[in-house]
């Protein structure tokens, strides 16, 4: 079965069990500031698993394109991935564990869907913890539906719980579907099954149960509605239905596999150190290609998902210098990216000329950076080589790694070659440093954000509409929204501008919102299809994937934009709007900032 195949048979399935189809969502997420990308299918949902009435109801199924980083040092293995597809399904107060578990056994066995036999499945359950108690409740359906008790472990909050998404808020255990894929594990009979770790068990399913509610004062209450969410890997399964031993084995690598062997002139199978080397390349320009191709695309930076990026494209052309690699070659397998996707993310292809030039440009930065990197580590030498120790400090090290971009791994290997050692551990202690004090810089610019729902944030969010209809009447229908970031402090919205605006238009810009904010103009919601809502001139997200059926909220006689909320009632509330500042986001996008204070 073919990943097309698996992620049309998916929706059908949950269609059949009446379920709306909805789209998948931008990799970036809209108005929350916890993640920089959307790392799973519920992410872009949260707003509804938080209480939000959804448009098309209270079953969901769709397809979502998510990146998560956080594994990154596995990758290469024959399973992790930084882009991967995600099937799920939710119900928004529905049904719960009987249903959710019964569909997942059903889809994957039934011959009918994708007829894995049973005798492969080994699932877990929540061991209980903290006061919760074991759930006994998906262990029972669960041998109901054919699973002995010997192929069902429980484990820890560790493994099988999920959430909350901030300090408080819906959470609860959930239940992960394995396939044993055979494969022989070093502790022979003494193997932990799925908890092991040896690379026998492949998830491929997790069904989450949010029951409970996390108090601020740390306590679990039941919730009277609650919600389910859950989520199937496509490579991952694609892998196992067509009998493959690794996700590079299927369709929706080879191609990209076969681009780079041609690329590095490395033949795939003679070293498993060229083969892993070949299989990052492969993973990091596929998760490259779909960030740079995404409808709020981003391009490689110092900062938020730009670093991401960079980190992956520099990583790919490291991973290309260790099979031989010394100019730029990410194009080929770029292209073959592009064109396994076409017609399924056509987005991507359609920015395939930005996708080129700046996997180009990136290229031949870091190019010049390890350069400069090795000009500098051969001004260090002389001293260095004077050494008794024959050790590269730690300190030096991460000053080029810092100062200069310049990898860890190429310092030891130039070490290597003048007959040193690298201070690893002294690198490591100043890298985490360097980490902790970015994350609490992190911390301080993430605090808050639109998921709260707080008093300000639902403010500052009704603010960015009339900024949005503020800024196209002072620039033109060209200015649109390419993201934003709102937390209680402040709102960051990024707009398509070729220019930096002059002082009088941001002042203009002031006025017209102020305006509205003094005409206390009434804020109303209302449901309707996409199409009708184009009809009547809404503002929707340029290149934004909706539903057929959406929200529409209307400010007074002034603006109208498809949205998923929340806003204030009337703009009264809102109090000034001030603008702090006008800069460059990237290129032909520009951001402001700007909050709102007390009249």
């Amino acid at each position: 079965m073919t990943a097309s195949e698996l992620r049309k048979k998916y929706l059908e399935f949950f269609q059949s069990k009446g379920h709306a189809v909805i789209s998948g969502k931008s990799l970036i997420p809209e108005n929350d500031p916890t993640v920089l990308f959307n790392t799973a299918g519920m992410q872009p949902l949260v707003p509804y698993l938080l209480g939000a009435a959804h448009p098309l109801g209270t079953r969901l199924t769709d397809v979502q394109k998510c990146v998560r980083t956080g594994d990154i040092e596995s990758v290469g293995d024959p399973s992790h991935l930084t882009f991967f597809e995600m099937l799920g399904n939710w119900s928004l107060g529905d049904y719960f564990k009987n249903e959710a578990l019964s569909w997942s056994f059903e889809f994957l066995t039934s011959p009918r869907w994708l007829g894995i036999s049973p005798d492969k499945l080994w699932v877990t359950v929540f061991a209980g913890e903290d006061g919760i108690p074991r759930d006994e409740e998906s262990a029972d359906l669960w041998k109901s539906l054919g699973i002995p008790a010997h192929r069902i472990s429980y484990l820890g909050r560790k493994d099988n719980w999920w959430g909350p998404a901030g300090q408080t808020g819906p959470c609860g255990p959930d239940s992960e579907m394995f396939y044993d894929t055979g494969r022989p594990c070093p502790k022979g009979e003494a193997c932990e099954g799925p908890s092991c770790g040896c690379g026998r068990w492949l998830e491929i399913w997790n069904d989450v149960f949010m029951q409970y509610n996390k108090t601020a004062e740390g306590q679990y209450e039941l919730l009277s509605k609650p919600n389910v969410d859950t989520g199937m890997g496509v490579e991952r399964t694609s892998t196992i239905l067509q009998g493959k031993k690794s996700v590079y084995e299927t369709e929706l690598f080879t191609p990209i596999l076969a681009a780079v062997q041609k690329a590095t002139g490395v033949t795939y199978g003679n070293s498993d150190g060229d083969d892993t080397n070949i299989r990052i390349i492969c993973d990091h320009i596929k998760t490259a290609c779909f960030i740079l191709g995404d409808d709020l695309g981003v391009t490689p930076s110092n900062v938020g998902q730009g670093y991401v990026l960079r980190r992956l494209i520099r990583r790919a052309v490291r991973c290309g210098r260790k099979l031989g690699v010394l100019e730029p070659f990410l194009a080929g397998p770029a292209a073959a990216v592009l064109d396994i996707y076409r017609g399924v993310y056509d987005e991507v292809a359609s920015r395939s000329a930005l996708i080129f030039e700046e996997l180009t440009r990136e290229e031949e930065k870091f190019l010049k950076t390890l350069e400069h990197g090795e000009h500098e580590f051969e001004k260090m030498l002389p001293n260095l080589e004077r050494n008794p120790k024959k050790e590269i400090p730690g300190r030096l090290a991460f000053k080029l790694y810092d100062t200069y971009g310049f990898p860890i791994e190429i310092t030891e290997e130039l070490a290597a070659e003048h007959g040193m050692t690298v201070d690893r551990p002294g690198f490591d202690e100043a890298f985490v440093k360097h980490q902790e004090l970015s994350k609490a810089g992190a911390d301080k610019t993430f605090k808050g954000g639109l998921a709260d729902h707080s008093e300000m944030t639902t403010k500052l969010h009704t603010a960015t509409h009339l900024m949005h209809k503020a800024l196209q009447m002072v620039l033109g229908e060209h200015a649109r929204q390419k993201g934003s970031n709102i937390t209680p402090e402040r709102l960051r919205f990024d707009f398509s501008h070729g220019e930096k605006m002059t002082e009088e238009q941001l002042r203009r810009v002031e006025a017209i919102v102020n305006e509205q904010i003094q005409r206390a103009l009434p804020v109303s919601m209302t449901t309707m299809p996409i199409q009708e809502a184009k009809g009547l001139g809404a503002m929707a997200l340029f290149g934004e994937k909706y539903e057929d059926v959406v929200k529409v909220y209307r400010i007074g006689d002034f603006s109208l934009e498809v949205c998923g909320g929340p806003h204030v009632e009337n703009t009264g509330s809102l109090g000034h709007f001030r603008i702090l500042k006008e800069e460059a986001s990237s290129a032909g996008v520009r951001r402001i900032r700007a909050v709102l204070e007390d009249r």
